[in-house]
């Protein structure tokens, strides 16, 4: 029975040693570049002309 315990316990904590490490965040690198995109924006200035301005958003 003791054996039984001791074998459950050890598979237990295989387990979770292994599972911890998989949750964690895919690293890259420290000098990873930001994913940027051009997003154009309409606006209208004091006369009533049409505007389209170009906006750099990054994430």
């Amino acid at each position: 029975m003791r054996k039984i315990i001791v074998s459950a316990a050890i598979a237990t904590v295989a387990v979770i040693s292994f599972a911890a490490p998989s949750q964690a965040r895919c690293y890259n690198s420290y000098d990873e570049t930001p994913h940027c995109f051009v997003k154009k924006v309409k606006a209208y200035d004091d006369y009533g002309n049409v505007i389209f301005r170009k906006i750099t958003v990054c994430n």
